[in-house]
């Protein structure tokens, strides 16, 4: 098993935690997406998504996974989002420089495997072959979706990591 790579805890950040909520105003909101956007994203700690489209806390759904897939979990929020909580429009945005995107199956199954010291071959990760083609389906999935309603505008989009920018590809 991994050893944990700070040896203070947890500390650090509840000590961060509490500055942060003694300043803390966005208590009581109701939740919903001011601006009506769904952001679909990698975990890649280079992203800030509401910043990088020039939104502020309480405007979008976030949904974050290793390559940004439109999973069975980040349909599931999409739809919840697009029936309960005002979004009328999805922006999937995997990015350059990815991980997932950048190596083979095999090649993360080995790397986990030997951080662990145990065989994790048995364990899909999910890489993405082709970026483009694999956006254009994550697109596809979301807006074929039965449950995700046509008039929501579904947009495919690559996030620069080094320059900032989003292209939109579909």
């Amino acid at each position: 098993m991994s050893t944990p790579s700070s040896p203070q805890g947890f500390e650090d950040l509840l000590e961060a935690n509490r500055t942060y909520a003694s300043t803390f105003t966005s208590g009581g909101f109701d939740g919903i997406a001011k601006a009506g956007v769904a952001l679909v994203t990698c975990m890649d700690s280079r992203i800030e998504p509401l910043r990088l489209v020039g939104l502020e806390l309480g405007d979008a759904k976030i949904f974050r996974n290793p390559g940004a897939r439109v999973t069975d979990a980040a349909l599931e929020a999409i739809v919840l989002g697009t029936h309960l909580l005002n979004v009328s429009r999805v922006m999937v945005i995997p990015h350059t420089r990815c991980a997932m995107a950048s190596s083979s199956e095999e090649a993360i199954r080995e790397r986990v495997s030997e951080s662990i010291g145990s065989d994790a071959t048995w364990h899909p990760f999910h890489v993405v072959t082709d970026q483009l083609a694999q956006l254009r389906l994550d697109v596809h999935r979301v807006r074929s979706h039965p449950l995700i309603p046509e008039s929501v505008e579904v947009g495919g989009f690559i996030y620069n990591v080094d320059t900032g920018l989003l292209d939109q590809k579909f």
